[in-house]
């Protein structure tokens, strides 16, 4: 242990002569651990959410979705299929066609977004964890069925116990410029209620899942698709399975990975997460300046023991050093003392789910949590530039003691 490290621990151990000087290095500890623990939990709990949405809608989603960049929909041929399926890593490919259309159901009536899909799709997906109440299936004995949203169900009225009560699906047919709307305009098509899920708001208040031929003469989209749905085999790699996408396909298609399905919303939980780091990060650079008034009076009692030190040949570098030090123990105490909390906090969370929601139906009953060890990185980082901001000043001054004034 060199001598400014050596000194400064000694000052940080030792008893103060000025008692306030001792409550106000504990009182700059507890400050630097409760920001410090702050800022572990509420920054676990933003990736915790970002977690927790990657989930939720990996229940619905595809591993890849192919769009046309420019335009509504697009067609694809059978060869062009076998091609994207003999990718090596994908393990199937639906095709989807989705749409609004009107729902009508005995004398309630609601906008949704239908998306009729092929049947690859029930090889692939995961709505069958998120079912609230049937099963899932599109055609059965000659019937059409419906897989809808607990909102849709709800804005409906839907009775899943009556197998008799039908809901129409209106859409209106391509009519010449100028020609008037009749009941000929409309394309009729009757579907019986399968199941009811529940997996997000946005989700379940407007979608409804249901067969490709059903949305295809529903629309008249004929073999026109409105995205492709890629599912993953095992230990597939996404890079390969973009590039035969792209070879494929050629330009003129988006490739979507599960993120960039929902860029916006994760984009903005990011921004969110990075102004209210930045917020607690302020806060805590101001409780952190109790490290700056500690030094200052340390500095001031400690003004005789400084000059003995230039006495005996100790150079400015070392005077500022030892407080500079000083500083950093006392934050670094804090600091490990919040880590610690923080850790402890977000597993018990994780583990055992203390604070609830309180929401019963909710899918996650307990607030999400998820520690991811580089905020706590980013975490110490912050507080070691914090303690270099409000030590210094004092430690310069320190340094800038006339010796000749305090030597007896």
């Amino acid at each position: 242990m060199n001598v400014s490290s050596f000194i400064a621990k000694r000052y940080f151990t030792a008893k103060k002569s000025n008692n306030f000087i001792q409550i106000l290095s504990w009182v700059s500890m507890i400050g630097v651990a409760i920001g410090t623990m702050t800022l572990v939990i509420v920054l676990s709990v933003f990736n915790g959410l970002q977690h927790v949405l990657r989930t939720v809608y990996g229940t619905f989603d595809p591993d890849l979705k192919v769009e046309i960049a420019e335009g509504k929909n697009f067609t694809i041929s059978e060869d062009e299929l076998n091609a994207i399926r003999a990718i090596d890593g994908v393990a199937g490919v639906a095709q989807v066609i989705e749409e609004n259309v009107v729902f009508s159901y005995q004398e309630s009536q609601t906008v949704v977004r239908i998306k009729g899909i092929s049947d690859e799709f029930l090889a692939h997906n995961q709505l069958d964890t998120v079912l609230v109440t049937g099963r899932v299936r599109f055609e059965e004995r000659g019937k059409d069925f419906a897989v809808m949203g607990i909102g849709v169900a709800y804005k409906l009225g839907v009775l899943m116990e009556s197998n008799s009560l039908e809901i129409e699906a209106i859409y209106p047919r391509k009519i010449r410029p100028g020609a008037l709307m009749s009941a000929n305009s409309l394309n009729r098509k009757r579907i019986f209620p399968a199941a009811i899920f529940q997996v997000e708001q946005s989700f379940d208040e407007k979608y409804v899942m249901t067969s490709l031929d059903f949305a295809s003469d529903l629309t008249n989209f004929g073999d026109k698709r409105t995205s492709l749905e890629i599912y993953y085999a095992e230990g597939a790699s996404e890079s390969r399975v973009r590039a035969g996408l792209n070879q494929v396909l050629g330009a003129g298609f988006n490739i979507l990975n599960g993120d960039e399905q929902h860029a916006d919303l994760l984009r903005a939980v990011k921004i969110e997460k990075l102004f209210v780091y930045i917020a607690l990060s302020f806060i805590t650079a101001i409780a952190s300046f109790n490290i700056f008034f500690c030094l200052s009076m340390l500095a001031i009692e400690k003004r005789k023991d400084v000059s003995v030190l230039f006495a005996f040949g100790a150079d400015q570098k070392l005077i500022k050093r030892i407080f500079l030090k000083q500083g950093g123990i006392i934050a670094l105490t804090g600091a490990i003392f919040g880590i610690g909390l923080g850790v402890v906090i977000c597993w018990l969370q994780e583990t055992y789910g203390l604070i609830s929601m309180g929401m019963s139906s909710s899918l996650v009953q307990a607030y999400p949590v998820k520690l991811v060890w580089s905020d706590v990185a980013l975490v110490g980082l912050s507080i070691a530039i914090i303690t270099v901001l409000t030590s210094y000043r004092p430690a310069l001054l320190a340094s800038r003691i006339e010796p000749i004034k305090y030597l007896d």
